[in-house]
């Protein structure tokens, strides 16, 4: 993704006689709201805030009633004895914790629901499943769609801190409200509602009760373990140090800000001029699809309040171009990945790699691709509209002809031949250093036909000397599962491991 010294040497000495003050006139910070107390609510008075941590605050709120079966006895068992996962789970949860707390808190659900995530994905916002789900809250692109978090090639709100939590909350509250039980939305949130609803109605119909228990009974075992699962980990939560477990400290107070950017920045340069790491900024920021993070009135940034008030300084002194990439779209599909490359001084390894682009590969016209900005397009930044209509295309790159050889029959000719493989006699006498236009019977000659063009004689194909590219094969996505699916798959073992990172296969 680097670019080469002299583009980088191009963009500093262009963007000097740029108005540069104007970068620190589009952004705007928002801090985050603290709530821990509700001053109409006597009995939420708590400790001054030097004297609690989120985990305190999270027990306070429990609110689901606990599940009791011997499922959640061996998830307990299992977490429990994992000390090394549960610290590494924790720690990386210390980013968020804060504010998914406070989202429930607002909506009066129950907190123990902020541990949700450490069943979905081990807290790992990039969490990507086989199933295409994405995210902390691990949503499939069309429910993702269904509760309006955007998906283009630039942005991918399924893991976006704040807007995967807001539409993660609106459709547990949805299934609560269609089910009434807590315990049960759960089930829906992994098996999916019309599954929950048609276990609901048959134990109705049988006059059988319809509690999580009595309908585990019906759902397939990677349901039959969720439930117990959250209940297991809600378990550790309360008494850790039951367990051996120490969970680390993370205080009751927000871990990030909100920063508003209306022009486009490069995501490395952000996380340079907020002095984070880029691990630690795509963290907080997992929703960047791409190297340069398109600026609008919806673009926001999260970053701790410390390294915020950073970035509002370095940006103001800042004295080079924010974005070093602008867009291309491509014209055909004879405008190869090297000629793009060539002209925008580049090469075709950077191109394939910041737009994603398998190898063996080649774009389909109208494709929009990320490309380095030159002299004359310094300021062109990408807009918000131009990346929610932006597509890229791809297809197998095969050469445009194959070599064949086929035998002339009794009464073939050259025309005939010909007109069969749709060819010309003159390219047959080049092809084979023909000096005549007669042919002997069984005489073989080798064609070059088109790529595409099935031959109408295969019984004369002696030999194809260039096959076909294989397709590429797509490695395979292990991160977390899809919670909003089809139905999960039957016969999966009694207890589903959950991975660090979240691999967990359906």
């Amino acid at each position: 993704m680097q670019l080469t010294f002299r583009k980088l040497a191009i963009a500093t000495l262009f963007s000097l006689g740029t108005p540069l003050l104007a970068h620190a006139n589009d952004i705007s910070i928002y801090p985050a709201a603290f709530n821990a107390i509700n001053p109409n609510d006597p009995s939420s008075a708590l400790p001054g805030m030097e004297d609690i941590d989120i985990w305190a605050r999270i027990r306070k709120g429990f609110g689901i009633p606990d599940l009791e079966n011997p499922l959640v006895d061996n998830q307990t068992q299992w977490y429990s004895s994992r000390p090394d996962y549960i610290q590494r789970t924790t720690v990386r949860a210390s980013r968020y914790l804060f504010h998914v707390v406070q989202e429930l808190e607002k909506r009066g659900m129950p907190t123990e629901l902020a541990l949700l995530p450490f069943i979905e994905s081990a807290f790992n916002p990039q969490a990507l499943s086989t199933a295409k789900a994405a995210g902390m809250w691990q949503f499939i692109p069309s429910t993702g769609r269904d509760y309006n978090l955007k998906q283009n090639l630039f942005t991918d709100e399924r893991r976006d801190v704040l807007a995967s939590t807001d539409a993660a909350l609106t459709y547990l509250q949805k299934l609560y409200g269609m089910f009434g039980d807590w315990q049960l939305a759960l089930a829906a949130y992994n098996w999916g509602e019309g599954s929950v609803q048609r276990a609901v109605n048959r134990n109705l119909a049988a006059g059988l009760p319809i509690d999580f228990n009595t309908l585990s009974a019906q759902m397939p075992n990677e349901t039959r373990n969720y439930v117990p699962k959250l209940q297991a980990v809600k378990n550790i939560i309360a008494v850790p140090g039951e367990f051996g477990i120490e969970l680390p400290k993370v205080d009751n107070q927000p871990y990030f800000v909100t920063i508003g950017k209306t022009r486009n920045i490069d995501v490395k340069v952000a996380a340079q001029l907020a002095e984070l790491s880029l691990d630690e900024f795509k963290a907080l920021n997992p929703q960047f699809n791409r190297p340069v993070i398109i600026g609008g009135d919806d673009t926001k940034i999260l970053l701790p309040e410390s390294n915020a008030e950073k970035f509002k300084t370095n940006i103001s002194k800042f004295t080079q171009a924010l974005s070093s990439w602008t867009s291309h779209t491509v014209s055909s599909a004879r405008e190869r990945i090297e000629t793009i490359a060539s002209r925008f001084g580049t090469t075709p390894d950077v191109i394939r790699s910041v737009n994603q682009i398998p190898p063996k590969m080649v774009l389909k016209a109208g494709s929009m691709i990320l490309v380095p900005k030159t002299e004359t397009s310094m300021e062109a930044d990408i807009t918000p509209e131009m990346a929610n209509s932006a597509r890229l295309a791809v297809a197998p790159d095969v050469p445009d002809f194959k070599r064949i050889y086929v035998k002339a029959g009794k009464r073939d000719t050259l025309a005939s031949i010909a007109g069969r493989y749709r060819v010309s006699v003159v390219q047959i006498k080049q092809w084979n250093s023909l000096r005549h236009d007669t042919l002997a019977n069984g005489q073989s000659l080798q064609l070059q036909v088109p790529y595409q063009t099935p031959a109408a004689a295969p019984v004369r194909v002696r030999q194809v000397i260039h096959a076909p590219a294989k397709p590429i094969r797509k490695a395979p996505a292990v991160v977390a599962k899809n919670t909003r699916a089809a139905p999960a798959r039957k016969g999966a073992a009694p207890i589903t491991l959950a991975s660090e990172s979240g691999n967990r296969r359906r």
